[in-house]
C-alpha cells in the first residue's frame, strides 16, 4: 500500500513529504491506522538533528491520533472505526512490564528506537529500500501500522485533532508529577519551562493539591498562559533570579518538588538549589547537556533527590483516559497550548516549535476529518 510520509533523509535534513512510501502488511497483533493528526515533539527534533543514534532515512512522529482501518488476526481489543491515540510500546512480557512499569521495559530501545519491527523487518520501504520508524509508530504519515500495545482507545465525541499529544508530551509532564513525584496536598512545586511538557506537569501539580505552583520561563506570553492554567506564581528569568525568587515565595524553605523541562545546564543546577530540605528534582528534557552536582553540599545534608523519569512513568492505557477525564472536568486544558498546521507545513511547524513561537504544533493530516462525523 502506498502512503504519504514526511521523511528525514539524513542527519539534520529537513522533512521531505513524499507519496511513494510502501507500507508493510499487517502482522497478527497489528493495527492499521488512518492518521488524522499528530503533534510535533522536541524529541522529533532531537532525532532529526541526530542527538541520538538512529538510522536514516527515517519517518518520525510519535504523538499520533487516528482511526483504526484494519486489525490483525490476533487483535482482541480494537476494531475498525475505533478512535485511538498512539504512544510508546512496552513488550508486556519482561519483568518490569509485568510489574506494571512499561516505561522501564527491558526491551524499550529495541521496540521503540531500533527503526524496525522486533523480527527485523521494516514498517516502511521506498523504492525497495528500508525507511526506519520511530516509537513503533511514525505518525508523520497518512497511514501507519502499530501494534496493539501502542494504541489507546479514546471517546469518539472528542476532537481527534487535539488528542495526539496526549501520547507523549502531556502524559510525560503530568505523569512525572502523578506517578513519580506524587506530591502531597499542600506541598510546593516549581516547573522550569512552560512548554507542553512543563504546562502538563504544572497542571498535574495543581490537580494533586499543591498550594504553591510556580511556573518559570523567559517568555511572558507563556507565563500568562501558565497563570490561566493554574500557576499561583510566575518567574521570568530574564528579569528575576530564579533561586532567590523561589526562596521568597516559599518563606526561605525552597520547593518540595521541581520539574525541569528546559534541559539548560544553568537552569537545572539552579533547580537543585531551589529545593527544600528533602526536596526532589525531576529533570526530564531530552538533552545532551550535563550538570555539575556537589553530592555533599547539594544533596547529602539537605537530603535532596534527583530522579530520572522516562515518559512520566506512565501506562498509556491508564494515564491517557485519566487525562481525558480531567480535560472533561476543565482541570487539564491541554488544548490551549496547541496550534494547528497543515501536514505540508511540517518544516514551518517544527521551526515554530524549536523557536518557542508555538507551544505545541499539531499537524492536520486528514483535512477532511470533522469531529462527530465518523
Amino acid at each position: 500500500m502506498k502512503i504519504k510520509a514526511a521523511i528525514v533523509d539524513e542527519k539534520g535534513a529537513k522533512f521531505d513529504i513524499r507519496d511513494d512510501v510502501e507500507l508493510a502488511e499487517l502482522q497478527p497483533d497489528d493495527l492499521q491506522i488512518h492518521m488524522v493528526a499528530t503533534g510535533i515533539c522536541h524529541s522529533d527534533e532531537a532525532l532529526r538533528k541526530g542527538d541520538a543514534e538512529i538510522g536514516y532515512p527515517i519517518i518520525l512522529g510519535h504523538e499520533g491520533s487516528g482511526i483504526v482501518e484494519k486489525v490483525g488476526s490476533e487483535v482482541k481489543n480494537f476494531k475498525p472505526g475505533d478512535h485511538v491515540v498512539l504512544s510508546f510500546y512496552g513488550c508486556g512480557n519482561c519483568i518490569n512490564c509485568l510489574k506494571g512499569k512499561p516505561t522501564k521495559c527491558l526491551n524499550y530501545a529495541a521496540n521503540n528506537l531500533s527503526g524496525v519491527r522486533p523480527d527485523g523487518s521494516a514498517h516502511f520501504t521506498e523504492n525497495g529500500h528500508q525507511v526506519d520508524d520511530m516509537f513503533d509508530q511514525s505518525s508523520f504519515t497518512t497511514t501507519t501500522i502499530v501494534r496493539e500495545r501502542n494504541a489507546v482507545k479514546v471517546p469518539e465525541d472528542l476532537d481527534l485533532r487535539k488528542l495526539g499529544p496526549l501520547g507523549c508530551g502531556y502524559v510525560t509532564g503530568s505523569g512525572t508529577v502523578f506517578n513519580t513525584l506524587k506530591p502531597e496536598p499542600g506541598s510546593t512545586i516549581a516547573v522550569m519551562g512552560t512548554g507542553a511538557v512543563g504546562l502538563a506537569a504544572m497542571m498535574a501539580g495543581k490537580i494533586s493539591g499543591c498550594t504553591t505552583v510556580i511556573a518559570v520561563d523567559r517568555h511572558d506570553s507563556r507565563l500568562k498562559l501558565a497563570k490561566e492554567l493554574g500557576a499561583t506564581d510566575t518567574i521570568n528569568t530574564d528579569n528575576e533570579d530564579m533561586v532567590k525568587k523561589i526562596m521568597e515565595l516559599t518563606d526561605g524553605k525552597g520547593v518540595d518538588y521541581a520539574v525541569d523541562t528546559t534541559g539548560a545546564t544553568a537552569v537545572m543546577e539552579d533547580a537543585i538549589q531551589s529545593l527544600a530540605q528533602g526536596g526532589t528534582l525531576a529533570p526530564i528534557a531530552v538533552t545532551a547537556n550535563h550538570i555539575d552536582v556537589d553530592t555533599w553540599n547539594d544533596l547529602c545534608p539537605s537530603d535532596r533527590t534527583i530522579v530520572g523519569v522516562n515518559m512520566g512513568d506512565s501506562i498509556p492505557q491508564v494515564d491517557i483516559p485519566r487525562l481525558i477525564r480531567f480535560y472533561r472536568l476543565g482541570m487539564f486544558d491541554f488544548d490551549k497550548t496547541e496550534k494547528f498546521y497543515d501536514f505540508d507545513q511540517i518544516n514551518e511547524a517544527n521551526a515554530d516549535s524549536v523557536s518557542g513561537k508555538t507551544i505545541k504544533p499539531v499537524l492536520i493530516i486528514d483535512k477532511d476529518y470533522k469531529p462527530d462525523e465518523y
